[in-house]
């Protein structure tokens, strides 16, 4: 899998309700989700980013509540994937779930700024910086089956479609 995007940095202990407010918890629809998307975080984050943009965080990304809605909200935004130092591990699990592709690297954080241009090979491990002399940062690589549930969509598509 390969992304390519513009980066949205976020700091550590990005919790779920900075990702996607309880005040919107009442509906599921991920084309309204996605309209409120990092908002806690970042008031006008959905009015700024363009489809396959990519965030990066610091540490623990995704802590607090096990809402499913959260990385529901980022994938229905249209970012492509989210990057970050480390990620809690209810969200870790609830993004591959929905089908959101997340990656670990510890050395990418310090190393960019908001509005850079990244690409990343989850294939070769790798992230470039866009115009940047910087070699690739390695990112921790995705098991296989987890690869499978992304390309399926989630977690609910790739039962589906074994189904049939």
């Amino acid at each position: 899998m390969k992304f390519k995007g513009r980066i949205w940095k976020f700091g550590d202990n990005i919790d779920t309700d900075a990702i996607i407010p309880a005040r919107y918890l009442s509906t599921s629809d991920p084309e309204i989700l996605a309209t409120h998307c990092m908002e806690d975080a970042d008031p006008d984050f959905v009015k700024k980013i363009s489809r396959d943009d990519i965030i990066v965080a610091g540490e623990n990304f995704g802590c607090g509540s096990s809402r499913e809605h959260a990385p529901i909200a980022i994938k229905a935004a249209g970012i492509s994937c989210v990057i970050a130092e480390s990620f809690a591990r209810i969200f870790y699990r609830n993004a591959f779930n929905m089908g959101l592709p997340i990656f670990e690297s510890g050395d990418l954080w310090t190393m960019i700024s908001d509005g850079q241009e990244i690409e990343v090979d989850s294939d070769e491990g790798t992230i470039m910086v866009v115009n940047s002399m910087a070699g690739p940062v390695r990112i921790n690589p995705i098991p296989p089956f987890m690869q499978e549930l992304i390309r399926a969509g989630g977690l609910m598509n790739y039962i589906s479609k074994k189904e049939t």
